[in-house]
């Protein structure tokens, strides 16, 4: 089974390993990084987590993470690319607090397990599948977490950077194929599962993402707030995340310009030829008077229509 069938149909396997990880310590962690997250992180119960974006002062995307609490202890998941800057944007705030940071990402592995039979397989294996989103368990040495990576059913794996082989063979053992890259970006963008800093960037804001569930309008201030909560008051953005579909057998190039009337608009991100679909896919983020569905879009000369947009604001 290759590896996209295995995530439509079965369960595959895909390292992430490559994701930036911090650990933070002390008695303050929580309520830091709650000041600073556009998420409730405050009230975390061990076992529990959230995804919340980090913002600048401006309501920018920083970083797109994943926040999970431990007894002692909590972990920031990261894309690769905001590892550093993520880290070194916490520091800065880290004054009287009882707060340490530490980058965790060489001494972990982190393997997804996605796919309609994932959690059954999981839970069979390292004995622990929690489902309720971000949530997480121990077992055998193992942090079982439910998240995904491709909009999948699944569960990520987490454990010490030397059992990584290992784990790797036992799910392969057990019937998981591997995932390759392609494979995952495929399922990703037909689920319309968006990448920070492939799809939207750190000129983005979370309205114009079009992805709001890590952002809590019941919290308090949080850097960045106002900003949102102008952005909301107002009702609307002038740029929307928008997924496309193309009209060619060949995916165009990441970074081709999206046009309408022959002006252009936007430019093409994570671009993927989709078995589901027929199609060819991709992300753009555009001006929001050409973001709806009867609009007229080319890209790298082909016909384009908007899929699937999200209206947030």
């Amino acid at each position: 089974m290759s590896g996209y069938q295995a995530l439509r149909e079965g369960a595959a396997w895909l390292g992430l390993s490559r994701r930036g990880r911090i650990r933070a310590t002390g008695e303050d962690r929580l309520r830091l990084l709650h000041a600073m997250s556009s998420n409730a992180v405050e009230d975390l119960k061990p076992g529990e987590g959230v995804r919340a974006y980090f913002l600048n002062a401006h309501g920018h995307i920083l970083a797109d993470t994943r926040i999970w609490a431990f007894e002692d202890s909590t972990l920031l998941d990261t894309e690769p690319e905001t590892r550093q800057s993520l880290a070194e944007h916490l520091e800065k705030y880290i004054i009287m607090d009882d707060v340490t940071l530490e980058d965790v990402t060489d001494s972990m592995a982190a393997v997804a397990v996605e796919g309609p039979q994932a959690r059954a397989i999981v839970a069979k294996q390292i004995g622990a599948a929690p489902e309720s989103g971000e949530h997480h368990l121990a077992s055998s040495g193992v942090t079982v977490v439910a998240t995904s990576a491709t909009g999948q059913p699944g569960c990520w794996l987490l454990a010490e950077a030397g059992e990584e082989s290992e784990l790797i063979r036992r799910l392969e053992a057990a019937g998981v194929a591997p995932a390759s890259p392609e494979d995952t970006q495929a399922v990703r963008v037909e689920n319309g599962v968006v990448r920070h800093t492939q799809d939207f960037f750190e000129t983005t804001l979370p309205q114009e993402s079009g992805q709001m569930g890590p952002v809590s309008f019941a919290k308090g201030c949080y850097l960045g707030q106002e900003i949102v909560e102008r952005v909301r008051s107002r009702g609307k953005v002038r740029r929307q995340l928008v997924r496309l579909e193309i009209g060619t057998a060949m995916p165009p190039s990441s970074g081709s310009a999206v046009l309408a009337e022959g002006h252009e608009i936007g430019t093409l991100t994570s671009p993927v030829f989709s078995p589901r679909m027929g199609a060819c896919l991709g992300f753009s983020i555009v001006r929001r008077d050409a973001s709806g569905p009867d609009r007229s879009l080319t890209v790298d000369g082909h016909a384009a229509r908007v899929t699937s947009a999200s209206d947030t604001a």
